[in-house]
């Protein structure tokens, strides 16, 4: 008797997700028109060749030798030469430029004469990406520049070049970047926005699918057609949607490290179990939030709302023990944080399954949450009263 209510359950889930053209649109359209924005938007990586300003007032041969050595940074791209810091400081203001380098007068006689002269650089940090990368250009010419001048005037006063460059430099540093050694905001802004996109969707779907009943006075039907058991109503309405959007999340998987070749060292299957549970968990979520509250605009809003802050508590841009404790502790109830979680340690550390177990099962657990309340929930619909 029970099978016969869940197939019946299922086929008035399917009829659902059929019934209104928002949820295919929510489950499918957005999940991978938004995969394939990122990978377009940051195909190459890293942003090159900012708009640059210089304004040298000097006009030396070692000004435009800084000059020179500037354009050729593969971070900065020198469009304007003003004549005066507010020309400059204009083009920025206007969008033009996102910054702009400063040569001060004398600044070659300066140099050779061993004084300080100062060299400066202003960045729009506005536009935080183009800004960071700016400064980075920026710094990198300055300092070099500054060693450079140094190493020139040891020399010049008779020590040999290998006795110069140590005085200059007399700690070698060896970088070594961990994880993303190629420093590639592909696979750090894709693996992070695309995640918290389809999990955005997952609870935004679950809720309305589930509150909307309520709403419009089909609870009680919705109950009936599912022999009176609250578990087999939602599990006809979640499963085709479960269907749908964990085919989709691993569509999305298959575009970015298939097609794409973003970097994976585990077998395929971990990632995507995660990017399964990830799914499940966050129909778990929104059922949660729906048991709680059966107002389909504050369950709604609800969602929403712990959906978009996904992006930033979920912790994979700002490390949760520098946030503030009493908003760091909300990113322990989101699922995807726990999918971040795993993503490091799996596809870009490669460390063995065991030391991610705990992510796994934070994962498993959100399902179990939603059993202890789903009397309150059944109660709300054979009340039949909604409150908008």
């Amino acid at each position: 008797m029970s099978l016969k209510y869940l197939k019946q359950a299922l086929r008035d889930g399917y009829e659902t997700l059929t019934s209104r053209r928002v949820y295919l649109v929510c489950l499918i359209v957005v999940p991978i028109a938004f995969t394939l924005f990122f990978l377009n938007l940051m195909d190459e990586g890293l942003p090159r060749k900012v708009p640059a300003g210089v304004v040298d007032l000097d006009h030396s041969t070692l000004s435009r030798n800084v000059v020179r050595s500037l354009n050729s940074s593969e971070l900065v791209d020198i469009v304007d030469r003003s004549e005066s810091f507010h020309e400059a400081m204009e083009k920025v203001r206007s969008g033009k430029t996102f910054g702009f380098f400063m040569i001060p007068e004398n600044f070659q006689r300066d140099s050779q004469n061993g004084q300080q002269p100062t060299i400066s650089y202003y960045c729009n940090l506005t536009f935080f990406v183009p800004g960071s990368l700016m400064f980075k250009g920026f710094k990198t010419t300055a300092v070099t520049t500054a060693g450079g001048i140094v190493q020139t005037n040891l020399i010049s006063r008779g020590l040999t070049d290998g006795t110069a460059s140590t005085l200059v430099q007399p700690v070698a540093i060896q970088q070594q970047q961990i994880g993303n050694p190629w420093v590639n905001y592909n696979y750090y802004l894709t693996n992070s926005f695309v995640p918290a996109i389809i999990a955005l969707m997952v609870v935004l779907v679950t809720s309305y699918s589930i509150c909307s009943e309520i709403k419009r006075g089909n609870s009680r039907r919705w109950l009936d057609r599912a022999g009176g058991s609250i578990v087999v109503a939602l599990a006809g309405k979640l499963i085709p949607q479960a269907v749908i959007e964990i085919c989709v999340a691993l569509a999305c998987l298959a575009i970015m490290f298939g097609f794409n070749h973003f970097p994976l060292n585990c077998p395929p299957w971990h990632i995507a179990l995660a990017m399964t549970m990830m799914v499940l968990a966050s129909q778990a979520f929104a059922v949660t939030v729906c048991c709680l509250i059966t107002n389909l605009r504050l369950a709604v809003s609800i969602c929403s709302l712990c959906g978009i802050l996904a992006f930033s508590l979920a912790a994979f841009s700002f490390p949760v023990p520098n946030m503030y404790p009493a908003v760091g502790v909300f990113s322990y109830i989101l699922p995807v944080r726990y999918y971040f979680e795993i993503y490091i340690d799996q596809a870009l550390n490669g460390i063995p399954l065991y030391y991610s177990r705990y992510f796994y099962m934070a994962l498993a657990l959100f399902p179990v949450v939603p059993l202890a309340l789903l009397w309150r929930m059944k109660r709300r619909m054979l009340d039949m009263v909604y409150i908008g």
